[in-house]
């Protein structure tokens, strides 16, 4: 909480502890990892001393930064059970585990985090692009599957030097995210 950017004074009233109990405890963490004061202990990296991160040195350059490719993507969703049964069964991505109100799928790679809030909380999320090979055949399997859908494939753009095809479909996904599937369409060789 204390890093997270919470006063002393607002642990112990969530807490339901005196300020002095807080002031103790921070103290004590604060000797454990071998930072003295407050804001050391928020800037604590995190990492501890039996992690391999603990005994690397961090390089000095920060000209590049090396992103390699997303990992993971959250979504905010209301409920949680509603939500993973919409990616496990209806969308058929595989269920990684479920703690409390997260649930976390893979999407080839990417892994999806959803992270269940209440109405007063709750916000679109980004829109998540699925690629899919036939996008006819998977807007139909969506359509059989009883899943809103937000119109039906369309043309987004065509490549002047291939001939390729761009196409999308929207659809939701019962949480009041937007969804789409999108395919690339290559232009039919001479036959």
């Amino acid at each position: 909480m204390l890093r997270h950017g919470m006063t002393r004074r607002v642990i112990a009233e969530r807490r339901g502890v005196s300020l002095d109990a807080i002031k103790y405890h921070v103290e004590n963490i604060a000797g454990k990892l071998g930072v003295s004061g407050v804001e050391a202990l928020r800037r604590w990296p995190g990492y501890p001393i039996s992690s391999p991160l603990a005994s690397r040195s961090v390089p000095m350059s920060t000209s590049t930064l090396g992103l390699g490719p997303i990992s993971q993507v959250s979504l905010i969703v209301r409920d949680i059970t509603r939500a993973e049964a919409f990616y496990r069964d209806t969308l058929g991505l595989p269920h990684l585990f479920t703690f409390g109100d997260l649930a976390f799928f893979d999407a080839f790679g990417t892994r999806i985090y959803l992270h269940a809030k209440p109405d007063d909380e709750w916000k679109p999320s980004s829109v998540l692009y699925f690629e899919v090979d036939d996008i006819r055949a998977s807007f139909s399997a969506l359509e059989a599957r009883s899943v809103h859908t937000t119109g039906a494939p369309h043309l987004i753009h065509r490549h002047a030097d291939s001939g390729v095809e761009e196409w999308m479909a929207f659809f939701e996904d019962g949480e009041g995210n937007t969804l789409a599937i999108m395919s690339k369409v290559a232009p039919e060789g001479p036959g």
